[in-house]
């Protein structure tokens, strides 16, 4: 590992608790695409979005759901803004 990779390791609980009020984006396991405000998460990474939106593959909006329930069982992986620190 080079002098300016670090390994930091957190809950991925902990990561979404500090990504409450920021926009991410869910893939669903059905190949959905979700992009909106996180208002809340619990422990088993269901998701209460706001202002959302579903993705098409060109990054463009295809329907806006608006405030929406995201089961965690149906969650494939979430991406977070660059800007969130891990401490």
């Amino acid at each position: 590992m080079s002098e300016k990779q670090q390994v930091i390791t957190t809950s991925p609980l902990k990561l979404i608790y500090k990504c409450v009020n920021d926009v991410i984006t869910v893939y669903l396991k059905d190949h959905t695409i979700l992009k909106g405000l996180l208002l809340m998460a619990d422990n088993n990474m269901n998701l209460i979005m706001d202002d959302t939106e579903e993705i098409n593959d060109n990054g463009e909006t295809k329907i806006k759901y608006g405030k929406i329930l995201v089961r965690g069982n149906n969650i494939l992986y979430i991406i977070v803004s660059p800007t969130i620190t891990i401490s």
